[in-house]
């Protein structure tokens, strides 16, 4: 079955900075392919890359069997793109944002305003159709955007941190979105700074830094292959000399970030008795998950 979305060789430089350092990227159909990275990693250039936005210095591209960038346009008709910023326009209506988005794709009116009831309908803004942009909550914004995407009903979607900036309950109403459009058979690239998402999304992911994709596979394998299973955090002013007096030499690694220690281990219950016996301290067990991979491969370090 043919990829969606592949990629060979792709390398990018603005001067003396080569940003993306020969990626490759095969998305199956119908699944959500996460690309996680810091900041500064290369995937906002890489998703640019892929549309034909960017062109490419090196490397093959093939999207929905168009080669890009020579035929993106044609490939971008059945592509639907949820940008990192929302880019509506204040000056229009929730309906009416729909149906100028829509005619940038040479729909025909009649099926522009057939589909756009059912497109409020999946943002969960039926009842605010003739809303203006400015009155809406960031929540709201967020789904009119990704509605707004689906205009073209693509195979394709690029989202790039869709969920970025929203609360936990906007979050969750993003989630159950995208995985409705999973369940149509549509194939979607995630760019995320939220290791759940991913977690939750994803049936495989690629982790870039420095332009260069250094992992890559299911969440869950990529935990069992990088990091130990348990995990226990620990808290307070006193958990660094905690760490040297007694939990480093219970942990298989021990990493610390300003007050807390992360101990990782395949037994923790040594640990957890240590613990217990303390005051002053506060703990956390907890199984690994993919931002341990993460940070693990990436490092503690803050990215600008």
């Amino acid at each position: 079955m043919n990829s969606p979305l592949a990629a060979s060789g792709l390398r990018k430089s603005y001067g003396v900075n080569e940003v993306v350092c020969g990626v490759d990227l095969a998305l199956r159909p119908g699944e959500c392919f996460g690309l996680l990275g810091p900041n500064g990693a290369g995937k906002t250039t890489t998703l640019r890359l892929c549309l034909g936005l960017t062109d490419p210095d090196a490397g093959h591209i093939e999207a929905l069997g168009h080669p890009v960038p020579a035929a993106a346009r044609a490939a971008r008709q059945r592509i639907g793109v949820v940008p990192q910023f929302d880019n509506l326009d204040p000056d229009f209506t929730i309906r009416e944002n729909l149906r100028v988005f829509g005619r940038y794709f040479d729909i025909a009116d009649s099926v522009l305003e057939a589909r756009i009831p059912d497109l409020l309908e999946f943002a969960g803004l039926s009842s605010r159709a003739d809303t203006r942009i400015q009155t809406l909550s960031g929540g709201m914004k967020r789904r009119l955007t990704l509605a707004r995407a689906l205009i073209n009903d693509p195979e394709l979607l690029f989202l790039d941190e869709p969920t970025t900036g929203l609360d936990p309950q906007a979050r969750h109403v993003i989630w159950e979105r995208l995985r409705n459009l999973l369940k149509q058979g549509k194939t979607l690239l995630l760019t995320t700074h939220f290791m759940e998402e991913a977690e939750r999304l994803c049936s495989r992911v690629a982790i870039m830094d420095h332009g260069r994709i250094i992992a890559e596979g299911e969440p869950q394998a990529l935990i069992t292959q990088h990091v130990e299973p348990h995990v226990v955090e620990v808290y307070g002013e006193a958990a660094p000399q905690w760490a040297d007096d007694s939990g480093r030499a219970r942990s298989e690694r021990c990493e610390g970030t300003g007050e807390t220690m992360f101990c990782y281990v395949h037994d923790p219950a040594p640990l957890v008795s240590d613990l217990d016996g303390r005051s002053g301290l506060r703990y956390l067990h907890r199984r690994a998950n993919l931002e341990d991979v993460f940070l693990k491969l990436t490092g503690r370090d803050l990215r600008d």
